[in-house]
C-alpha cells in the first residue's frame, strides 16, 4: 500500500498557520472578559449580575407583580432562558431560588411558594412544584423601567431587549450583597441595612465631601439576614470601607439558659452567614468524638422554625465563655466574613469602590434615571398637549369639521390647511367618537390642558436645575427607606446583626479548654527520649529504653500542663504534655520536637507552675533565682535563661523553699549560707555560690534552718543537722566552704 496524504485541495489554502501564543492570549481574554462582565461581577449601580438582572426583567413580563397571583418557577426559568439567558435551566433556578431564600438573601426579591431549601442546607424543590412572583424590593429595582430610564440592548438571538441595568430605586448592591469569583479577580460584599443605607446616601447629597468615617455614623457595619455578632474593632470596619478590602469577624449569638440547681445550657440562636447548620452540629459532633472539646457534653439541634443549638457542659463549673471560645476558634459558630467591594464601576470597568464611590455612583445612577423619566415624560406631555390643542379647534368650529368631514374627499388635508393644524392633531380629530362631542368634553379638555401645562413647566425648572434634581433623588430615597426601614416594614427593616467586643481571654486558657485532661506519667530518657504514658504509674522498673539508654526521671502530670525542660546550655523549652508522644515504642528524642543544639543535654524537666520561683547553678559554682513564669518559652527555639560559657554548663534547677542553701563541691566542701544573699533576675550569669580551686557543684539544696539540714546515707538513714551544729559551716557566699561533716554520704550528695 502507498503513503496515505491527506487530500490536496485546489486552493492550497485549507490550512490555516496559526500563532498559538497570539490566539490563546486573544481567546482567552475574550473568555476572560465575558466572565468578568456577563457572569461573577455585579454592577454597581443595581447590584445585580446579568442573571438576575433577566430573571426580574422577565417576572415583570409575566406580570408577577406582588398583588398578582403566583407563576409555576418553571415557566419562569423557561422565559429566561429561552428569550434573555441562553444557559443551563439549572443555573437560573438556582439563581432564581437564592433571590427567594430569606437566609441567603437580607431583601428577597423574589416572594417563593414551596420548598425553597432551608438552612441546613437542603436542596429546594423541583421547579415545576414551586412557584414565585416579584417582591416589593423587586418592583422599587424595576421603577420606571417603561419610561426609557435605562438603555436597551438586542437578546442573544437578536429577537428581543433587555435591560442593560435596572432603574434601581433600591440600594441592592449593599443592601443584598454580592459574591462570585471571575478570572484573575473575586467579589465578596456582605449585605448591609437598607435604612442606614439610605440616610448615609441623604447625608452624601447634602455633603458631597463627607469621608467614610462619616458614612459610618449611618452605616455601621455588615447587617446579615441570619443577624450574629461582629466582634471586630470600629478602626478594622473602617479601614475596610475606605480601601473596599478587608473582614469582618462574625459569631454565632448564644445565651446562657439557667436550668435551675446550678445546672445551665447554652442556646445558640443565631448562626453565622452561610454556614449551613446541620454541617455545624456535625462538625461540632466529630470534634466532640476526637476529644478537641473537653469543658463540651453534648451538642443538640432543637431548631424548628428559629434556630436552637443546645450545648451542654461536662460540668456546671464550666465557664461558659471559655467554652463558647473554644468552639468559636475550632468550628463555624465564628467566621471571618471578607470584604472585597470588586464590582462593574458605571458598567464596564471592574474596580475595587470605598464605601463613599459605591454610594455616589448609585446616586449618579438615581440622578441619570431621574433626568431620563422627566424627559420621557415632557415628550408624552408635549403630544398629549398637541392633540388637546386640536380638539380644542375641532369643539370651536365643530359644525364646520362635520361638514368638511361630511362633504370634502379628502377631509384631512382641508382641515389641516383651513385651521393649520399637524398631521397628528388633524388624525385625532379624525379618530374622534361621536359620543365625545358632549358638551362637558370641551370643559375636560381644557382641565387637562391646563394641568399637563403646569406640569410641563415643573418638568422643564426641574431639567435645568441641579440642586432640584438633587432634591428629587433625595425625595425618592427617603421615600425608600420609609418602605423599607424598621419604622414602617419592622420584620424586614430591623437591623440583625450587632456589635460586640471580642471577650478578652488568655490564649492559654482557651488552648487548656481545648485539651481532655487526663492524668499521665513523663519519661525522660538518659539519652533525651521524651514520652507520656497514660496514667499516673507507681512502678517504674517495667519501663523499656532503647540499648545503651536508661530512665533520668519520670513525673506525674495532666494533659493539660506545660512541660519544662533545662538544658546544660541554660536554656528553658516548653512543651505542652498533650504533644507528648504516646507510651508505645520509646517515645522521640527531643529534638524532634524541640530545636535543641547537639551538644547540650537535658537537666530536669517539671510541670510548669507560674507561681514558683527556681534557682539555676552552673558547673562553676554560679547561681541565680528565676520566676519560672519569666522562663515559660512560646516558640520552638527555647529561651536563653542562664548564660554560660564553655566548658561551663548548667548542673542544676531547683524550686526555691526555706531561707538557707547548702551546697557542696565536687572536693567535699560544703558551705552554708542565707537564701537572701542570692541575687533574683530573670537572664544572666548569676553570682557566685562557692567558690573552688579546682572542680566545680556537686549538689545543693534548700533548706529551713529552723528544720535543720537533712541528708540520706547510702544505706537510707536520714541525719539531721540543726542550727547549732552547722555553725562551722555557716558562712557568706562565695566562700569556699569546710570539709563535709561525719556521716555525710560518700556520693557526696544530699540523697
Amino acid at each position: 500500500m502507498g503513503k496515505e496524504l491527506p487530500p490536496q485541495d485546489p486552493g492550497g489554502d485549507s490550512i490555516e498557520p496559526v500563532d498559538l501564543k497570539k490566539a490563546l492570549e486573544e481567546r482567552y481574554l475574550a473568555y476572560a472578559l465575558s466572565t468578568i462582565m456577563h457572569r461573577a461581577l455585579p454592577d454597581v449601580r443595581d447590584g445585580l449580575k446579568p442573571v438576575h438582572r433577566r430573571i426580574m426583567h422577565a417576572m415583570r413580563l409575566l406580570r408577577l407583580n406582588p398583588d398578582q397571583g403566583f407563576a409555576k418557577c418553571a415557566r419562569i426559568v423557561g422565559e429566561v432562558m429561552g428569550k434573555f439567558h441562553p444557559h443551563g435551566d439549572q443555573s437560573i433556578y438556582d439563581a432564581l431560588v437564592r433571590l427567594a431564600q430569606e437566609f441567603s438573601v437580607r431583601y428577597p426579591l423574589v416572594d417563593g411558594q414551596g420548598n425553597f431549601g432551608n438552612i441546613d442546607g437542603d436542596n429546594p424543590a423541583a421547579m415545576r412544584y414551586t412557584e414565585a412572583r416579584m417582591t416589593e424590593v423587586a418592583t422599587a429595582l424595576l421603577e420606571g423601567i417603561t419610561e426609557d430610564a435605562v438603555d436597551f440592548r438586542p437578546t442573544y438571538n437578536e429577537e428581543d431587549e433587555e435591560p442593560v441595568v435596572l432603574p434601581g430605586a433600591f440600594p441592592n448592591l449593599l443592601a443584598n450583597g454580592s459574591s462570585g469569583i471571575a478570572v484573575g479577580m473575586a467579589t465578596s460584599i456582605p449585605p448591609h441595612n437598607a435604612a442606614e443605607l439610605c440616610d448615609a446616601a441623604l447625608h452624601l447629597i447634602e455633603k458631597p465631601d463627607a469621608s467614610v468615617a462619616d458614612l459610618m455614623r449611618f452605616v455601621q457595619g455588615p447587617d446579615f439576614p441570619t443577624g450574629g455578632v461582629i466582634v471586630d474593632s470600629r478602626d478594622l470596619i473602617r479601614d475596610a470601607y475606605e480601601t473596599g478590602r478587608g473582614g469582618f469577624r462574625l459569631r454565632a449569638r448564644y445565651m446562657v439558659e439557667d436550668q435551675g440547681r446550678g445546672t445551665w445550657q447554652i442556646v445558640v440562636t443565631e448562626i453565622p452567614y452561610q454556614v449551613q447548620k446541620a454541617k455545624l452540629v456535625e462538625k461540632i459532633a466529630e470534634l466532640l468524638v476526637a476529644r478537641k472539646l473537653p469543658l463540651l457534653e453534648d451538642v443538640r439541634d432543637e431548631s424548628a422554625e428559629d434556630i436552637r443549638l443546645v450545648l451542654m457542659p461536662k460540668s456546671r463549673t464550666v465557664d461558659p465563655s471559655l467554652l463558647m471560645e473554644s468552639l468559636f476558634k475550632l468550628s463555624d459558630l465564628e467566621i471571618r466574613f471578607p470584604l472585597n467591594m470588586n464590582v462593574l464601576s458605571r458598567g464596564k470597568v471592574p474596580n475595587v469602590l470605598s464605601l463613599k464611590t459605591v454610594l455616589r455612583e448609585w446616586l449618579e445612577h438615581r440622578k441619570e434615571v431621574l433626568v431620563r423619566r422627566s424627559r420621557h415624560r415632557l415628550a408624552e406631555i408635549e403630544r398629549r398637549l398637541e392633540i388637546l390643542a386640536g380638539y380644542l379647534i375641532a369643539y370651536l368650529n365643530i359644525d364646520e369639521v362635520i361638514r368638511i368631514i361630511r362633504e370634502e374627499d379628502e377631509p384631512k388635508q382641508v382641515m389641516m390647511a383651513r385651521w393649520s393644524l399637524t398631521d397628528n392633531q388633524a388624525e385625532a380629530i379624525l379618530n374622534m367618537r361621536l359620543r365625545a362631542l358632549r358638551k362637558l368634553e370641551e370643559i375636560e379638555i381644557r382641565k387637562e390642558f391646563d394641568g399637563l401645562s403646569a406640569e410641563k413647566a415643573s418638568i422643564e425648572a426641574l431639567l435645568a436645575s441641579d440642586a432640584k434634581q438633587w432634591q428629587t433623588v433625595s425625595w425618592q430615597i427617603q421615600k425608600a427607606r420609609r418602605d423599607f426601614g424598621p419604622e414602617d416594614n419592622p420584620e424586614l427593616g430591623k437591623r440583625r446583626t450587632t456589635f460586640a467586643e471580642a471577650p478578652d481571654h488568655d490564649d492559654a486558657d482557651i488552648h487548656h479548654a481545648m485539651i481532655e485532661k487526663e492524668p499521665i506519667t513523663v519519661v525522660v530518657s538518659a539519652k533525651g527520649w521524651l514520652r507520656a504514658l497514660k496514667g499516673h504509674l507507681t512502678d517504674l522498673s517495667l519501663l523499656t529504653f532503647k540499648e545503651g539508654d536508661s530512665l533520668k526521671l519520670a513525673f506525674p502530670a495532666q494533659t493539660t500542663d506545660k512541660i519544662l525542660v533545662f538544658t546544660t546550655g541554660g536554656k528553658f523549652y516548653t512543651i505542652g504534655a498533650d504533644r507528648l508522644p504516646g507510651g508505645r515504642g520509646h517515645g522521640e528524642p527531643i529534638r524532634i520536637i524541640v530545636d535543641m543544639e547537639n551538644d547540650q543535654d537535658i537537666v530536669t524537666a517539671f510541670v510548669h507552675d507560674p507561681k514558683r520561683k527556681l534557682m539555676l547553678v552552673s558547673r562553676d559554682g554560679n547561681g541565680f533565682i528565676v520566676p519560672e513564669q519569666e522562663v515559660a518559652a512560646n516558640t520552638r527555639k527555647g529561651k536563653q535563661v542562664m548564660n554560660v560559657k564553655a566548658p561551663d554548663e548548667a548542673v542544676r534547677c531547683i524550686p526555691v523553699s526555706g531561707d538557707h542553701v547548702a551546697i557542696v563541691g565536687e572536693n567535699r566542701k560544703l558551705l552554708v549560707f542565707a537564701l537572701s544573699e542570692v541575687v533574683e533576675m530573670t537572664r544572666g550569669k548569676g553570682v557566685r555560690l562557692q567558690r573552688y580551686k579546682d572542680g566545680g557543684v556537686l549538689d545543693i539544696k534548700m533548706f529551713s534552718m529552723e528544720e535543720g539540714l537533712t541528708w540520706q546515707d547510702s544505706s537510707g538513714r536520714t541525719f539531721t543537722r540543726q542550727k547549732a551544729e552547722l555553725a562551722e559551716w555557716l558562712g557568706n557566699r562565695a566562700a569556699a566552704g569546710r570539709m563535709v561533716p561525719k556521716g555525710f554520704p560518700r556520693t557526696g550528695k544530699f540523697g
